[in-house]
C-alpha cells in the first residue's frame, strides 16, 4: 500500500510541476508583451524572471524524469544527483538575470521613462493569479526534494514580484511616481538572489560531499563505540547523494573476533540505530582488529592514494 502511495505522489508531483511549467511560460510571454507595450521594467523584469523560472522548472522536471533510471554499471549510484546538478543550474542562473535586472533599474533611475500604469496593472494581476496557482500545485511536494523547493521559492518569488509590479502600477497611476518601477525592479531582485543563495549553498555542500547540516562526525563516533562489540570507528566519511539520501562509511574496529552471522546482527543494529538517530540512510562498513596503524576519525589526505 505504501509503495502505490508513494508511486501516486510521485506521478501527481511531475504532473502539478509540468503544469506550473507551462502556466510560467504563458505568464512569461504575456508579461514580456505587456512589459514592452507599457514601457514597464519591473513589468519586464518580472516577465524575464518568470521565463527563467520556466526554464528553470522545465530542466527540473527532465531531471526529476531521468532520476527514476535504475541504477548500471556505468552509473552505480543511478541517475539521482543530477537533480541537484539541476538546482545548481537554476540557481546561478537565477542570480544572473537578477544582477542583470538591478543593473537595467540602475540606467532607469538615470534615465526615468512614462510608464503605461493600465495595462502594466492588468498583466501583473493575471500574473499574481497563475502564480498563486502554481504556488498551490507545488507547496505539498516543496518539503521532501530540493528542486521541487527550488521551483516553490520560485513561485513565491514569482507571486510577490507580481504583487509588487501591482503596487507599482498603482502608485504611478495615483501619484505618477516613475521611478517605483525601477526601484521595484531592484527590490524584487534582491529578494530572488537572497533565497536562491541557500539554494545555492545547499547544492555546494551536497556536490562537495560535505557532512550534512544537523550531522556531527564525533557525534556519531561517540554514539556508535558505545555499543558493547565495537571497539572504536575511525576513518568516518558522511556525505549525500541527494537532499534525501545521506551515506555513511567507516572503519570498525571489533572487540573480538566474531562469526559473520554474528556480525551480520552487529551490522543491522547500527544501520538501525543510525537511520533512527541521524537519518543516514545507506552504511558502509569496513570490519577490522587490530588493522589500522592509523585511527584517526578523518583519514588524512597524505593516506589517501
Amino acid at each position: 500500500m505504501h509503495q502505490i502511495s508513494t508511486k501516486y505522489s510521485t506521478k501527481k508531483e511531475s504532473r502539478n510541476l509540468l503544469i506550473t511549467v507551462w502556466l510560467n511560460f504563458v505568464i512569461a510571454f504575456a508579461e514580456l508583451l505587456g512589459g514592452f507595450f507599457s514601457n514597464s521594467l519591473a513589468l519586464i523584469s518580472d516577465a524575464l524572471h518568470n521565463l527563467s523560472d520556466a526554464s528553470a522548472m522545465l530542466i527540473t522536471y527532465i531531471a526529476l524524469k531521468i532520476s527514476k533510471k535504475e541504477a548500471n554499471k556505468k552509473h552505480t549510484f543511478g541517475y539521482k544527483r543530477i537533480q541537484i546538478l539541476a538546482a545548481l543550474f537554476n540557481a546561478v542562473t537565477l542570480i544572473g538575470i537578477c544582477l542583470f535586472l538591478i543593473f537595467e533599474a540602475y540606467d532607469r533611475f538615470l534615465n526615468p521613462e512614462d510608464v503605461k500604469t493600465r495595462p502594466m496593472l492588468i498583466v501583473a494581476t493575471i500574473g499574481l493569479i497563475a502564480n498563486l496557482v502554481g504556488v498551490l500545485l507545488l507547496k505539498r511536494f516543496s518539503a521532501s526534494n530540493i528542486n521541487i523547493k527550488a521551483a516553490y521559492l520560485h513561485l513565491i518569488g514569482d507571486t510577490l514580484s507580481s504583487v509588487a509590479v501591482i503596487a507599482g502600477a498603482l502608485l504611478m497611476m495615483w501619484k505618477g511616481w516613475h521611478w517605483v518601477d525601477p526601484l521595484i525592479t531592484v527590490l524584487i531582485s534582491i529578494y530572488i538572489i537572497r533565497e536562491t543563495y541557500h539554494i545555492l549553498i545547499e547544492t555546494y555542500q551536497i556536490l562537495m560531499q560535505s557532512v550534512p547540516p544537523g550531522i556531527e562526525v564525533d557525534q556519531v563516533r561517540e554514539y556508535l563505540i558505545k555499543i558493547k562489540e565495537v571497539k572504536d570507528v575511525h576513518h568516518i566519511h558522511i556525505w549525500s547523494l541527494t537532499d534525501q539520501q545521506i551515506h555513511f562509511e567507516a572503519h570498525l574496529e571489533l572487540c573480538e573476533d566474531m562469526k559473520i552471522s554474528e556480525s551480520q546482527q552487529l551490522y543491522h543494529q547500527i544501520e538501525h540505530k543510525l537511520e533512527e538517530e541521524f537519518g543516514i540512510h545507506h552504511v558502509t562498513l569496513q570490519p577490522e582488529i587490530g588493522y589500522c596503524s592509523d585511527v584517526s576519525t578523518i583519514k588524512s589526505n597524505e593516506l589517501i592514494k
